[in-house]
């Protein structure tokens, strides 16, 4: 027990309930929801862990000290008694991130550049030698936040936000975040056992997240790296043992993954997209325009998708492609559940179909809706029964 530790994992608004039960799933002890983030506790390998393997966090951090905050003597002073030469040598690198919400301190930078001072002026007086400041690749990132009289310094494990996964080279103008994508496609509830398909992909972001969840690959195999591989307690040995067993838990998908959009260019990156992700052989993407397309075969189909909105829709006529949207899923889609997200939600109207479903999520800072459809078999159903 005493290897454990507290870490709290930041996600997007409304996802908190699907990053706990993922949590839960992983391991996690402790699991605790707030806003935006979740708390939960584990040892170093389950860190290594939870970068690895959560599709719905964007940040994993480790607090190492909290305490109230009057003054900008308290910050100091405070973050100068942390032994900082536990997690850095003095001729390393660092960087300091700020989020505040209180009246003295007004400006992240300012609160940023207060922390930074006390770490070196620590390091300056013990031996004479400063570590330098980089705010691209340091050897220790740290972050503070202060809400109110509370201020809590933690080291953020993961470096770059996690929705960076490694796989994208190619995008479109607005492309879906992979955090927001994943979490869409488990707020639908989509389990891998069906066809899925995103009839307007873009660069192709929704396939390869649909494709993860089905196979249960780990979404952050192909980062290029976590901030903690810089730290001073770096374990290789235990990283890769977490990554095999990890890689062990893997499923086999019986299904197909299907991706339509009608520009030649964004079918083109969203190929290249998932070629760099490896899944390539699980999803199939072609050049066809959504509305002059029907579904294949009567099997169950699982619909996620991410119509054109703001600066994509400049040359469209919002009634008229809303409205083609209802009309295809209606006449073209039967037996299909179709999961579609926008922050247009005056557009939703022109759709003519009732959702079984609505879900207010944010993409970036837009509000938006997840919105569901069912369309079923229809007047085929009603054929038979009058047969």
């Amino acid at each position: 027990m005493d290897n454990n530790f507290k870490m709290v994992a930041k996600t997007l608004f409304g996802f908190e309930d699907i990053l706990a039960k993922e949590l839960t799933q992983l391991g996690a002890m402790q699991v605790e929801k707030g806003v935006r983030n979740v708390s939960f506790v584990g040892d170093k390998g389950f860190m290594y862990k939870a970068n690895m393997g959560l599709r719905t966090a964007i940040k994993i951090l480790k607090p190492i000290k909290s305490f109230r905050v009057a003054r900008e003597e308290d910050l100091y002073n405070n973050v100068k008694s942390i032994k900082w030469e536990d997690y850095l040598k003095s001729d390393g690198s660092l960087a300091v991130d700020a989020t505040v919400h209180h009246s003295v301190f007004t400006h992240s930078k300012y609160t940023a550049l207060k922390t930074k001072d006390a770490i070196v002026d620590r390091f300056r007086e013990q031996d004479g030698n400063r570590p330098n400041i980089d705010l691209r690749f340091p050897d220790l990132k740290i972050n503070v936040h202060i809400d109110r009289q509370r201020c809590t310094i933690s080291l953020d494990t993961s470096g770059e936000s996690l929705h960076r996964r490694g796989y994208k080279t190619a995008t479109n103008i607005a492309p879906i975040n992979e955090v927001l994508a994943a979490g869409l496609i488990m707020m639908s509830g989509w389990d891998g056992q069906s066809d899925f398909m995103d009839p307007m992909c873009g660069s192709g972001t929704i396939l390869a997240e649909a494709a993860m969840i089905a196979c249960n690959i780990p979404p952050n195999l192909m980062r290029k790296e976590f901030a903690f591989e810089r730290w001073e307690d770096w374990d290789v040995d235990l990283f890769e043992k977490i990554e095999e067993s990890l890689l062990k838990k893997t499923r086999d998908f019986h299904h197909k993954i299907i991706g339509y959009d009608k520009s030649p260019s964004a079918v083109k990156k969203a190929k290249e997209n998932i070629k760099n992700a490896h899944l390539d052989e699980f999803i199939h993407i072609q050049h066809e325009d959504f509305f002059k397309t029907q579904k294949a075969g009567s099997s169950k189909l699982h619909m996620v998708f991410n119509p054109p909105y703001g600066e994509r829709l400049e040359n469209l006529n919002i009634e008229e492609f809303y409205g083609n949207i209802g009309t295809t899923l209606k006449h073209g889609y039967p037996n299909t559940d179709a999961w579609l997200v926008t922050s247009n939600l005056e557009a939703l109207k022109y759709i003519g179909l009732r959702p079984s479903r609505k879900i207010k999520v944010f993409n970036a800072k837009l509000e938006s809706r997840l919105v569901k459809y069912e369309m079923y078999e229809g007047s085929r159903k009603a054929k038979k029964q009058n047969d």
